[in-house]
């Protein structure tokens, strides 16, 4: 009887003290992840602070903020593994192993992250700029590791790859500050040229968005089959760029019609010859 007693005693005492050493590992390894998320936290918004007041892209500051998060949140997880007690060394190889793997399956999703950072280092556009790329056209919502978000003018939401915004042809269309509005307007064989080209430059000259320099243009472009076609082109300043699009070309209308000055659709004349019987 005191043999039993004795053993569960030692049982005991033996659950107790392994109880305590790993009940305080783990208590330990909670409060370091607690404690080291947020330290995490705190750093990637501090970076993410100090890059906004230094007037880094936005783009780019979430980027980084989002990586320093990441890594500093994976050395968070093996510093609470490792005060468990267990050798973490296996589970870099483990994890390595496991990279290797995840990265031939996934390499186009690679591919879209490599493609992330050239978008960011060497910023063909940025977030609010309106865009053609990928195939997709819209301005800029957000850029993330796998892929940009585009809104057109729709306000529907273009999710595009980054590889594939890449591997194409970029158009920015805010990233300079003026732009040129071009139209091809014709008039008839049988009015006034020079005047046809005075009433144009009024209409570019009467318009408060349109710009002295670079100058406007009016030409004669081509003797068509049924016009004379002018070249009609103003430069603007990008955000005005489509309602000056749209209300120099009404205006134009106007203005033509006022002086009496035709647009003529398209036409063909057909003579015959009446031959002798």
């Amino acid at each position: 009887m005191s043999f039993s007693i004795e053993n569960a005693n030692d049982y005991s005492a033996l659950a107790i003290e392994y109880g305590t050493e790993y009940g305080i590992k783990i208590v330990g390894a909670i409060l370091i992840f607690i404690i080291g998320k947020m330290i995490a936290r705190s750093l990637s918004n501090i970076v993410s602070t100090l890059m906004t007041k230094a007037k880094v892209d936005e783009t780019l500051v979430s980027f980084v903020s989002a990586s320093v998060y990441f890594i500093l949140l994976l050395l968070v997880m093996l510093a609470s593994v490792s005060n468990l007690g267990v050798e973490t060394t296996s589970f870099v190889a483990i994890f390595a192993s496991m990279g290797i793997a995840v990265g031939l399956a996934l390499k186009d999703s690679i591919a879209n992250v490599g493609a992330a950072v050239l978008i960011i280092v060497f910023r063909p556009f940025k977030i609010g700029d309106f865009v053609d790329a990928g195939g997709a056209s819209g301005t800029v919502e957000s850029i993330n590791m796998f892929s940009t978000v585009l809104c057109p003018v729709d306000n529907r939401t273009i999710i595009v790859p980054n590889g594939a915004i890449v591997a194409g042809n970029i158009t920015n269309f805010s990233m300079k500050d003026v732009r040129r509005v071009d139209h091809t307007i014709g008039i008839g064989y049988d009015d006034d040229i020079k005047l046809a080209k005075e009433v144009l430059y009024e209409v570019i000259k009467a318009d408060s968005r349109t710009l002295s320099d670079p100058e406007p243009l009016v030409a004669v472009a081509e003797l068509a089959d049924s016009s004379v076609n002018f070249t009609f082109r103003a430069w603007v300043k990008s955000g005005d760029y489509w309602p000056a699009h749209f209300e120099l070309l009404e205006e134009a209308k106007y203005a033509l019609d006022a002086k009496g000055i035709n647009i003529p659709y398209p036409q063909m004349d057909v003579h015959l010859n009446k031959g002798e019987n």
